[in-house]
């Protein structure tokens, strides 16, 4: 008997390998796939101007990555001690206008950097629901918690999408592979029939720029909640978000349909010496634990192209402070 309906993924026929280079933008499950790719060692650049959800404004983020468009004065807004941008996330809020502008421009030259170099692009839409700012008519990123007044809300249309998305794939894009994604969280302030709608229009969207461009893919991480999970014990306590275990069965699921052999049969490894990393000996100063770091930097050293930087120098530290002492 079967009691849930699995997604069945095609494997991409290109495939993500530990010298891929990544970059992420989109929606806060943008960012849930971007931990799983970096607790996996693979390099990944993740929404530089902080999350973003509409299909827009993630748009107008890649267009000014691209063009490598500094902020400038103009685009700061002042309340409450506070500048901010509305095309910025609230973390870059500062109460110093200088360093905002700081702060927001090294965010875009870091995000030039990695989309030029990245070999894939993930984009997560998350709401096809946009806020348009009444004095100048431009869609916002972020309200900033600002008077509902000062916005008019409307719903972007497939073509409107489309038409955002096709200038950018035969242009910034044209020469790395993008894989699409629509984000399971539900918009649910929306309410749940115009969240559904709103789902509904981004996975056309998609769908027809997938068709369209033979660089795009779609993985199906809102299927693989709504169809096969199917059940509020996958959902944080909101019912809005996912659950740990849901992003990490999504996960696999990514990464079985989109990592190389090689890469899938380095995960094990890698997740065993990121746990070593966490161990807290009982007597850091024993032969038995300086033998264990030994073994930890071999393997470390057993796989190059991988970035071990940090749990090296956990290792090391232990190996140091012994020599250090047998000096004294």
């Amino acid at each position: 008997m079967k009691f849930r309906t699995e997604i069945d993924i095609k494997p991409f026929v290109e495939k993500i390998d530990h010298s891929s280079r990544l970059f992420s933008v989109g929606s806060c499950f943008a960012r849930y796939m971007a931990d799983e790719f970096r607790s996996a060692k693979f390099s990944i650049c993740s929404n530089p101007f902080g999350v973003m959800f509409n299909p827009a404004s993630i748009h107008s983020a890649l267009t000014r990555i691209v063009e490598c468009r500094e902020f400038t004065s103009a685009d700061m807004v002042f309340d409450r001690g506070r500048w901010f941008c509305y095309d910025l996330h609230s973390a870059f809020n500062r109460s110093d206008v200088e360093q905002g502008l700081l702060e927001a421009n090294a965010a875009v030259k870091q995000g030039h950097e990695a989309l030029s170099r990245a070999d894939w692009v993930i984009i997560t839409f998350g709401t096809a629901w946009v806020y348009t700012l009444n004095e100048s008519g431009e869609i916002v990123a972020n309200c900033h918690k600002m008077p509902s007044t000062h916005f008019t809300r409307r719903r972007l249309s497939v073509a409107e999408i489309i038409e955002m998305y096709d200038g950018l794939m035969r242009g910034a894009l044209a020469g790395k592979k993008v894989i699409f994604t629509v984000s399971p969280v539900r918009h649910l302030g929306d309410g749940a029939d115009e969240n559904f709608l709103s789902k509904a229009i981004l996975k056309v969207a998609v769908s027809e720029l997938v068709e369209r461009f033979d660089n795009a893919y779609y993985f199906p991480a809102y299927e693989i909640l709504n169809d096969d999970l199917r059940d509020y014990r996958f959902y944080d306590e909101d019912l809005c978000h996912p659950s740990v275990q849901a992003r990490g069965y999504i996960g696999e699921k990514f990464f079985e349909a989109v990592l190389s052999e090689g890469a899938k049969q380095l995960l094990p490894r890698i997740e065993r010496i990121a746990r070593a990393a966490t161990h807290r000996p009982l007597d850091a100063g024993s032969e038995a634990f300086r033998e264990f770091c030994r073994r930890q930097i071999e393997e470390i050293e057993s796989l190059p192209g991988i970035d071990f930087g940090e749990e090296r120098k956990y290792f090391a530290s232990f190996l140091e402070d012994i020599a250090i002492k047998e000096l004294n």
